[in-house]
């Protein structure tokens, strides 16, 4: 649905390096009538998707701890983060994706999802929508180490923890990726573990 509030958009594109940033000027309508020019910066990298894995019976979940340069040059002294496992969709659709994404992070080879909800992380400047997934695993479904793709310069390391040790490890801060957050609390408010 087009938005008739919005008009002469123009756009320019600022940086095409690792993803595209673009200045978009625009005019947009005021609730008392007026017509006013704005501009924004959007940084458009694509829509991604993530899941959390969890085991019922041991009541544990699997993430995954990595570097991110981010959080790194805005106060995380090792610029180390706990993550649930994500990717970006390139070319897939969303489930693919991740099911392609888990057995290169993770290492497990899992072929149901479930889809639980999607959001927009940062629609103040990013575009990206992500796709958000739980999957049961068990043991039987490792087939690797995970750790990500040498090609793509992952080095990411596997976690598997106590849902109520992964919860706690928000409270305390120790988990301060929103993804990861939004799952671990959709798992608990589901009373999936």
């Amino acid at each position: 649905m087009q938005n008739n509030k919005v008009r002469n958009i123009k756009t320019e594109v600022l940086s095409d390096n690792w993803y595209t940033l673009k200045k978009v000027t625009f005019e947009y309508l005021k609730k008392d009538g007026r017509w006013e020019t704005q501009s924004r910066e959007t940084y458009d990298r694509g829509n991604g998707a993530t899941i959390l894995l969890y085991n019922r019976e041991n009541r544990t979940v699997i993430l995954i701890r990595q570097f991110r340069m981010p959080t790194y040059v805005n106060g995380n002294d090792s610029g180390m983060l706990i993550e649930s496992c994500a990717g970006l969709l390139d070319q897939d659709n969303a489930e693919d994706c991740i099911k392609r994404e888990t057995e290169e992070e993770t290492g497990y080879k899992i072929s149901s999802v479930e889809k639980v909800f999607e959001a927009y992380m940062s629609p103040g400047s990013v575009t990206e929508i992500v796709y958000f997934f739980i999957a049961a695993y068990s043991k039987s479904m490792k087939k690797g180490s995970g750790g990500g793709l040498d090609d793509e310069q992952e080095d990411i390391e596997v976690l598997e923890l106590k849902i109520d040790d992964a919860i706690q490890m928000v409270e305390n801060g120790d988990i301060k990726d929103g993804k990861t957050i939004m799952l671990l609390q959709y798992i608990q408010l589901k009373n999936i573990l």
